[in-house]
């Protein structure tokens, strides 16, 4: 599993860099698109509050499910490296645009701590038309908490 969260390392510090810059290479998302995407991470973020493993592994992709394989891999990540989404106190949705060909979602979120941070959601629309989670990256806060 270490394996797989340097790759994913890798791959969230190159979003960073993609954010900063105007890299449209899909369409952006519609209206529509933005409202079930925005639902998507709300469930899977109330699913973490629960501790309802289940429910928030099965908004991930399929990409990120081969690659953690059992709810019980999937939470274990999200417990020891994204302890502000997996108890977060508040959050809020942000800017939302096409990157390369990902469809990334910012999220501002408070930790119960006061602490906050910015996550980018990258978002893949499936065949079915429904949108999974496809990874995760966290960032210091673009704005203070208050």
């Amino acid at each position: 599993m270490r394996g797989a969260l340097g790759i994913l390392t890798g791959v969230w510090l190159a979003l960073a860099a993609l954010w900063a810059g105007p890299a449209l290479a899909i369409e952006p998302p519609s209206d529509t698109d933005r409202a079930q995407i925005r639902d998507i991470i709300s469930r899977q973020l109330e699913a973490f509050r629960r501790d309802d493993g289940e429910t928030a592994f099965s908004f991930a992709a399929p990409g990120i499910k081969s690659i953690f394989g059992t709810v019980d891999n999937f939470m274990a990540m999200v417990r020891n490296g994204y302890q502000p989404v997996h108890r977060w106190q508040s959050f809020a949705f942000r800017d939302i645009r096409a990157v390369e060909d990902w469809v990334v979602q910012k999220v501002h979120i408070e930790a119960p701590d006061g602490s906050a941070v910015t996550a980018f959601y990258i978002m893949e629309k499936q065949p079915d038309g429904t949108w999974r989670i496809a990874g995760c990256s966290l960032a210091a806060p673009e704005e203070r908490s208050t």
